[in-house]
């Protein structure tokens, strides 16, 4: 059963046809995310709106320097790739069809090889299960249905999951989880990575605060072969969850809390819908996101701005790994803003929490 309320989506698809300025506005951010795009690439998108720049009178105040990171121009022979990579923990709400939206229209605006992917970004196997994906498939189909396809999209004549609006088969992070625990181990033996043995509560301790530095973990200093050692036995699975995890070794004072020696793995007993026992750990997503978007070819990872201050770390990966050879290309991360509406939760966490706690009737509650 699809949970998405295509009754309210309907509505403002309805009054956008009626309200053209609602349509530009909503419309501003794939303009200068296309533009950002064309800058960095060379490569020219098509059917922009005709929308004002910040310079005409009454046009909107942009900040280019959150949006658009500074950057030297290249010209790309690939093709223009985006993705929508949904974590499968809960149901699509109006707020992602705004997301599946941008990053559609904007791998349109390249033809002819612009293309956008599908991902389940499944990396915690607590919050997800089969129904999440089969309904957040059928909620993208829905919300692009109508629209041309990608030219040479391949079609899976075996598996019908695959087939949809996006281009390709739909991906999943977990394809590469072998690739991904490949990567640890490479920043574990550059000494660019950690096992930590802190307990969550010292954690958050020696962590700081956001004004206050943070401070080396002990365990920081751990010889490379005895970090080897523990990340191999958290492997196959001897210790308990907690009892260590895997940290990039970057800056325990950044002015940046997310560049404070963030986790890379965890230990999670738990079944996976896609890999079922074979793993006991798990990556961390913000590890996994730019290790994945390299593997697929994305070349445009379009993100809300609450990922802003996370780019670092994206740019950090990156960077470490592809001396290795581990990957092969280096995508960009343009963050935009989350679409949010008054008195209306868009948030998987919180609609959740709604549900379970019996706060309304059910999904389908208006």
């Amino acid at each position: 059963m699809v949970k998405f309320n295509k009754s309210i989506v309907s509505a403002v698809l309805a009054f956008s046809v009626l309200c053209p300025a609602f349509v530009n506005g909503f419309a501003y951010a794939p303009n200068f995310i296309t533009k950002i795009i064309s800058e960095s690439s060379g490569k020219e998108p098509y059917g922009l709106l005709d929308i004002p720049s910040k310079n005409d009178e009454g046009a909107e105040e942009v900040d280019e320097h959150i949006a658009s990171p500074s950057e030297t121009p290249v010209h790309l022979d690939t093709p223009i790739v985006t993705r929508f990579p949904p974590e499968p923990n809960g149901y699509l709400h109006l707020g992602h069809a705004k997301a599946v939206s941008f990053n559609f229209a904007v791998a349109r605006m390249f033809p002819p090889d612009g293309r956008c992917h599908m991902r389940m970004d499944d990396t915690n196997p607590s919050k997800e299960n089969q129904e999440y994906i089969d309904s957040i498939l059928e909620d993208v189909r829905w919300i692009q249905s109508g629209t041309a396809a990608f030219p040479d999209a391949p079609v899976d004549n075996e598996k019908a999951e695959n087939n949809g609006p996006w281009f390709g088969k739909v991906h999943k992070t977990s394809d590469s989880f072998h690739l991904i625990y490949d990567c640890a181990i490479q920043l574990i033996k550059s000494g660019d990575a950690y096992v930590d043995s802190l307990s969550a509560e010292e954690m958050r301790e020696y962590r700081g605060s956001l004004t206050e530095p943070g401070k080396d973990s002990p365990f920081r200093t751990r010889s490379i072969e005895e970090n080897l050692d523990l990340f191999g036995k958290m492997r196959a699975g001897e210790f308990k969850e907690g009892k260590h995890i895997v940290r990039a070794k970057i800056d325990m004072e950044s002015s940046n809390i997310n560049m404070r020696d963030p986790a890379l793995y965890r230990i999670k007993h738990e079944s996976h819908p896609s890999t079922g026992d074979e793993w006991c750990i798990y990556p961390m997503y913000d590890f996994s996101h730019p290790i994945q978007d390299s593997v697929e070819g994305v070349t445009h990872s379009l993100c809300t701005l609450e990922f802003q201050d996370h780019r670092p770390f994206y740019e950090w990966t990156l960077e470490k790994l592809l001396p290795s050879g581990l990957i092969k290309s280096k995508p960009r991360q343009i963050e935009f803003s989350r679409l949010n509406l008054k008195y209306t939760v868009l948030s998987k966490r919180k609609l959740i929490q709604l549900v379970e706690e019996n706060c309304v009737n059910g999904w389908d509650d208006p």
